[in-house]
């Protein structure tokens, strides 16, 4: 060791001492100015042990701030539950003693017992004032620390203005109506022996139309909307408007959002006029081209939205304001049936969801709509 260095300091315990470790100039040997000698710090000042050059890390080394940190202040802080990765230390060479940690505690919000254990042993860390007592935090009160080895795990996105819009439109009309769906199921049988034609005169080019599953129920709304008019009306507050011809709205899934499309004088069209015309407004909102008129809410008397291709078996829709109903179509599924003579068997029937307006339609009216709507998907006839 160079000669007229501090080899140690005695003292009480907790006495200041900064003063004596104040850089001085070391005695120069032959070679002192190629390789300087450092400065020894004491290791643990508060139990007056001894140390030697290597057992203090320099404040330029690489080793966390954790290792500067007196046991003392590390035996507090661990049962404080208090992270001292962001202390200051006031100790030699910028360690973390025990005052500091008394400080950091000084100005943290009170924690309960629970609390203080929970910080300790699953890392977590409050925010701002506790719900307990006197500002205490509680153990309902910590939040999560950020993932150390993944970091933020969100990406967060403004979202369109078409995705404003519906937003907006859902929220009124929830916020605006007395809604409540009831739910109705459908024998499917007839429908699908219809479908099962269309493919066999598709194949053999006898039908150039391709009917849909959804068109057949649309063609069986169209129907039994002729038959409720209070249903085919769009409630104004104050009065309702009846329509004399069905505008019928399609909800449709693009890639912009959903879109509502409307078909005027769907009464007036056969089942493959109908298709078409389905086909026609579903593809023209799907490639940007679509006459903005018809998709406004008041366009149409009444929408119906399938989601059956999706999987559904039930779902409430929303009203498309100022209508007063919209049907929900669900996926079909196998229910047992009794068939006569004591005879059960599985059938497939598929689902109907009809949300209305309480305040322009009453539930015995509404219940008596949805389960016409099944009368004509049961009892359908179609000619192509």
């Amino acid at each position: 060791m160079p000669v007229l260095n501090k080899m140690m300091i005695i003292g009480n315990e907790g006495e200041d001492i900064s003063d004596l470790l104040e850089d001085e100039e070391p005695a120069k040997t032959d070679d002192s100015e190629e390789k300087p000698s450092s400065a020894p710090a004491t290791k643990d000042v508060e139990k007056e042990k001894i140390a030697t050059p290597t057992d203090v890390p320099s404040a330029a080394s690489d080793t966390p701030q954790s290792a500067f940190i007196s046991p003392r202040a590390k035996k507090l802080a661990k049962k404080e539950a208090l992270n001292t990765n962001q202390l200051s230390g006031s100790g030699p060479q910028g360690r973390i003693i025990e005052r500091d940690v008394e400080e950091a505690l000084s100005n943290r919000t009170k924690m309960t017992p629970l609390a203080k254990r929970m910080a300790s042993e699953e890392g977590l860390q409050a925010q701002g004032v506790g719900s307990g007592l006197a500002g205490k935090t509680r153990s309902t009160d910590f939040v999560p620390l950020p993932n150390k080895e993944y970091g933020i795990d969100y990406e967060e996105k403004k979202i369109s203005n078409m995705r404003k819009l519906i937003g907006r439109s859902m929220h009124a009309s929830l916020q605006n109506s007395a809604q409540l769906t009831h739910h109705l199921g459908a024998d499917a049988r007839r429908i699908l022996a219809i479908r099962k034609r269309v493919k066999a005169a598709m194949e053999t080019e006898t039908l150039s139309t391709n009917i849909t599953l959804n068109d057949l129920v649309c063609f069986a709304v169209v129907k039994t909307l002729k038959k409720f008019p209070n249903v085919n009306t769009h409630f104004l507050g104050d009065s309702i408007r009846y329509f004399n011809k069905v505008h019928l709205a399609l909800a449709v899934d693009t890639d912009r959002g959903l879109m509502v499309p409307v078909v005027r004088n769907a009464d007036d069209l056969s089942i493959t006029g109908l298709s078409n015309q389905l086909k026609e407004v579903a593809n023209a909102c799907r490639k940007g081209g679509i006459n903005p008129d018809i998709l406004a809410a008041e366009a149409g008397t009444f929408t119906v939205s399938n989601l059956g291709n999706y999987g559904l078996e039930m779902f409430t829709p929303i009203i498309n304001l100022p209508q007063s109903a919209i049907l929900g179509v669900n996926n079909i599924t196998p229910r047992p049936k009794d068939l006569g003579d004591g005879v059960y068997a599985f059938v497939p029937y598929i689902g109907l969801s009809l949300t209305y307006d309480h305040r322009a339609l009453d539930g015995g009216e509404a219940t008596r709509f949805l389960k016409q709507i099944a009368i004509e998907i049961e009892n359908l006839e179609i000619d192509f």
